[in-house]
């Protein structure tokens, strides 16, 4: 052990700050509603939905007045609509919620993952207009008129589900009932949104050292973690906080930069939105892992970052029919054979080494072959109990693992809080080998 870190400190449950994470003096979505900032005028009137494989849903429209168009997935949680809106990880997507009664406790200062609401539009069942909460700042159909994001509701998102779920995910557009020449001769042209540079539209550009100077309950300074942004939530970066001194770098940071200029002790990868192989900034970021796991450095990758470290490993990456969006899927642990309930959001995954490619896309859209650019072999630590696809990555001899859900929840269980924990372990037990 190193830096003054006790044992006592090391062996805390992985519950021991989770419901006290560490603040983040950063922008919040919800900020101009609780600033009272005048909002544009909400969007109303019959609505429709159409996709790009012939499907027609009608609604009302709410929110910004303006049209939606992306690509149509769901998403099956039961709480936790304002951390939804704003995961960076939906960026490009019209978000459609499984569960019928969005925005019943508000919009609330603090609860946001990020600065502004990501997808390009919202489906719900139903849009709660007075919501039930001493600490709610607005609601739904606000924070949307805020940040310019189109809404339609009162439509039926169990058939837009059950088509999703039998065809796979599509594009679609959506506006008012009036436009709809307009609006399917703009489905006609519509392109996929993984073809943009998804994570340079919701990474930062400049380097912030969040937590400068940070010491664990005895006085020791913590490791000093790099954190690559393609898309991070902010309670991940809270819960790196906790157990980190944390630089929250843009994604193509060079490796040379992080251990010459900011002298980290490990390094981490975010989720974020998009195609895992796309040639901007997601590359930039999979070479600097690379170079990490190359350097013997300790590496931990979430969700987008768990595809990076797979294809910097030599494995392909595929689009899924549907995805993986809600905070109830089972993760089987093939270590120790016990299971987790997750919190997940990705439509890629990491081809299976022996069973390749599960649950995959009609579309049969993968990654083009790639070599392993770190020099060291991975095992499969992680599964979906559900689909068999691939949930975390162990790389063997080298201090580094990698999980496609997510630990931090936000929305979700807190099953899988402890691997935050495991990496702290891990960096320890490396720079303890270092002295």
């Amino acid at each position: 052990m190193l830096r003054g870190e006790s044992a006592n400190t090391r062996s805390l449950p992985a519950t021991h700050r989770l419901y006290n994470p560490h603040p983040l003096s950063i922008s919040d979505a919800a900020d101009g509603l609780a600033e009272g900032l005048a909002l544009p005028e909400a969007a109303s009137g019959p609505g429709v939905l159409l996709t790009a494989d012939g499907g027609r849903y009608l609604g009302e429209l709410f929110g910004a007045q303006t049209n939606g168009s992306g690509e149509l997935v769901f998403t099956t949680g039961m709480m936790g609509y304002q951390e939804s809106l704003t995961d960076p990880s939906f960026a490009g997507q019209v978000l459609t919620f499984t569960y019928p009664l969005i925005g019943n406790y508000g919009i609330h200062e603090g609860a946001s993952e990020s600065r502004k609401v990501w997808p390009k539009g919202v489906v719900v069942r139903h849009a709660m207009h007075q919501p039930d909460h001493r600490h709610s700042v607005g609601t739904v159909d606000e924070l949307l008129r805020l940040h310019g994001i189109p809404g339609i509701q009162n439509i039926d998102t169990r058939a837009i589900t059950r088509r999703v779920r039998e065809l796979g995910t599509v594009l679609c557009v959506f506006g008012p009932l009036d436009q709809e020449t307009k609006l399917r001769k703009d489905l006609e042209v519509l392109t996929s949104p993984e073809l943009e540079d998804l994570v340079d539209e919701v990474s930062i550009d400049e380097p912030v050292l969040l937590n400068e100077g940070a010491t664990d309950e005895l006085g020791g300074q913590k490791p000093r973690l790099g954190v690559l942004d393609c898309g991070v939530k902010y309670n991940i970066l809270r819960q790196l906080c906790m157990v980190f001194e944390v630089v929250w770098c843009p994604p193509d940071i060079s490796y040379s930069a992080l251990r010459d200029d900011f002298a980290i002790d490990a390094l981490f990868c975010s989720n974020g939105p998009g195609d895992p192989a796309h040639p901007g900034k997601a590359t930039s970021a999979r070479n600097t892992l690379a170079q990490a796991v190359a350097d013997g450095l300790p590496v931990m990758g979430i969700c987008l970052g768990h595809q990076l470290m797979g294809l910097a490993s030599g494995l392909q990456t595929y689009k899924m029919r549907y995805g993986h969006r809600g905070a109830n899927q089972p993760v089987v642990d093939l270590q120790d054979s016990t299971v987790a309930i997750t919190s997940q959001n990705h439509g890629f995954a990491v081809a299976h080494p022996h069973d390749g490619m599960l649950a995959a896309h009609p579309t049969g859209a993968t990654s083009p072959p790639v070599t392993n650019q770190h020099g060291a072999e991975v095992e499969v630590r992680y599964v979906n109990a559900n689909d068999g696809t691939v949930e975390g990555l162990d790389v063997i001899g080298k201090p580094c693992f990698t999980v496609q859900f997510h630990p931090e929840a936000c929305p979700g269980p807190h099953d899988a809080a402890s691997l935050f924990y495991r990496f702290r372990s891990i960096v320890d037990d490396h720079l303890g080998g270092e002295s």
